[in-house]
């Protein structure tokens, strides 16, 4: 009784499957000469994530840079996607490594990595979502939009824009190792600044898990900085201070940097945390989003969005959209 097994990377579907078994059943019959009945096929599906070849899985060798790849040309078509979670199974490293190599094309294309930004930093949100860590993200040269400048939000899906507090890094930081347990990334913040972050969630109604939105680079999208004042300056009034977004100079939202990890200053040491633990990168100067002071509200297609952090100052910038066909 002749017996075949067969170990194929798990996802195919059922048919498929069974298109298989009967080839090779028929190839088995054929060649050794006996009945079709007598021939037992066993199909082991196999996780990409437990089959290896020189030590790399098949998820990191395929569809770690594919699924990336799928997240950056959403972005650049400015189109909306299907979860890659209804797709595939990831772990949170898995989505760090995604995001990571979704870093690794905009690099690639020319962009250059200039900071990192938090998210889940309110314990409202980090509940909404049924998690107990904050997430981290990058951020590179082409997210900046010049404090008064323009965005266009033609080549965004569903943007919605939230204020936040930004730390700057002295040029040094840039050379430190994160992993070591004795680095103090807060000793080489400089400077602080009112902020605007633009988040747009490459996924289908905004709708994701948590290792979703980290392998689409916690969604970040465009970034605007205020006036930058020196730490020593308000270091003792940065705790609990009072925010207001504006969309039209119609307050839309209120808040507090208490908001942010109960203390901004407590972004710095979490980001370094997850920095060392995943890789990301810290360029010598960086900013630091430090997360949202107040709910994020739909960015206008056209109209001017301001922050104010009070003792901190004002951010801001307008928006339109360029008619498409």
């Amino acid at each position: 009784m002749p017996q075949v097994e067969l170990s194929i990377r798990a996802g195919r579907d059922a048919e498929t499957i069974r298109t298989l078994i009967g080839a090779v059943t028929e190839a088995v019959s054929s060649t050794l000469v006996v009945n079709r009945s007598s021939v037992r096929v066993i199909v082991h599906e196999i996780p990409a994530t437990h089959w290896a070849n020189g030590g790399m899985t098949l998820f990191e060798r395929d569809d770690i840079p594919q699924l990336a790849a799928r997240l950056g040309e959403a972005t650049a078509a400015g189109t909306e996607i299907a979860r890659l979670s209804t797709e595939v199974a990831m772990t949170l490293a898995d989505a760090y490594a995604i995001q990571l190599a979704g870093l690794d094309l905009r690099v690639a294309a020319g962009e250059v990595p200039v900071g990192l930004k938090l998210g889940f930093t309110s314990k409202e949100k980090a509940a909404q979502m049924g998690v107990d860590d904050v997430i981290l993200g990058v951020l590179t040269s082409t997210m900046l939009i010049d404090d008064g400048g323009t965005l266009d939000t033609s080549a965004l899906i569903h943007p919605r824009v939230e204020p936040e507090v930004a730390f700057r890094f002295a040029e040094d930081a840039g050379g430190l190792d994160l992993t070591d347990p004795d680095t103090d990334l807060l000793a080489h913040v400089t400077h602080l600044a009112p902020a605007l972050e633009v988040i747009d969630s490459r996924y289908r109604d905004f709708s994701f898990t948590l290792a979703d939105v980290v392998a689409d680079n916690a969604s970040a999208s465009r970034y605007v900085i205020g006036p930058w004042k020196p730490l020593d300056a308000v270091r003792d009034r940065i705790g609990d201070r009072q925010v207001w977004l504006r969309v039209d100079d119609t307050v839309a939202a209120t808040g507090s940097t208490r908001a942010i990890l109960n203390d901004p200053l407590a972004a710095v040491p979490a980001a370094t945390r997850l920095a060392a633990r995943y890789g990301h990168p810290l360029p010598g100067g960086a900013v630091l989003l430090a997360g949202a002071a107040t709910a994020a509200v739909p960015l206008p297609e056209s109209g001017r969005v301001s922050a104010e952090v009070e003792g901190l100052g004002t951010v801001s910038m307008t928006t339109h959209r360029t008619a498409t066909d």
